[in-house]
């Protein structure tokens, strides 16, 4: 992420990352402060122990015996059921997500998870950001299946932060609430953008 945004040459700009993604916003945030304006996290756990007991089908996928068996089996059908199973309603998952999601192999998924948890277990989230000044938006659902939703108030410690949760939404609120996430990120980019900082895709 560093290197693309060095060869557009743009910079500071305002992060986002949803779930293991706010790990990498974090990560830039720590390494490249100078590109780093603001970081927006969603859903994104603050230490392995606000983790929540997994939904039965997530743990088949990713768990022995079975996971490895039946992961590159996956229909279209089973990568959307396990997607919407983190989710607290119905949600229509685009069909790239689900490509996207089949092309990564079994051992990539469990080594990504595993250095999740690696990285939040070293050092939490929100006490990685509070060492930065760096501001913080983090959203969270109020019914959220893989974290608990009130853990969101760790990134209290972050002296620059704002909380947001979504009162009856999951895992995925670009799915379950797309308006009121845009709402919030928008309002977000505005508040930290300024006025010398050219848009990131210039006008044609």
């Amino acid at each position: 992420m560093a290197a693309v945004l060095d060869d557009l040459g743009r910079g500071p700009v305002t992060v986002v990352g949803h779930s293991s993604g706010g790990y990498v916003a974090t990560a830039l945030a720590e390494q490249r402060p100078d590109l780093v304006r603001s970081v927006a996290l969603i859903s994104c756990g603050p230490h392995p122990g606000a983790l929540l007991s997994q939904p039965l089908i997530l743990r088949i996928l990713l768990g022995p015996p079975f996971g490895p068996l039946i992961w590159p089996k996956r229909s279209d059908a089973v990568i959307r059921k396990g997607i919407g199973a983190t989710a607290a309603r119905p949600v229509d998952v685009p069909d790239d997500v689900v490509a996207d999601l089949k092309h990564i192999s079994y051992d990539t998924f469990r080594t990504i998870l595993r250095r999740n948890t690696e990285y939040i277990a070293e050092r939490g989230v929100p006490d990685r950001l509070a060492a930065l000044t760096v501001p913080v938006l983090a959203v969270f659902g109020s019914a959220d299946p893989r974290w608990d939703p009130s853990s969101v108030r760790r990134y209290e410690l972050v002296p620059d932060a704002r909380i947001e949760l979504l009162s009856g939404v999951g895992h995925l609120p670009m799915f379950e609430a797309p308006e009121a996430l845009s709402e919030l990120l928008l309002s977000w980019t505005s508040r930290e953008r300024t006025v010398d900082t050219p848009p990131l895709v210039p006008d044609p």
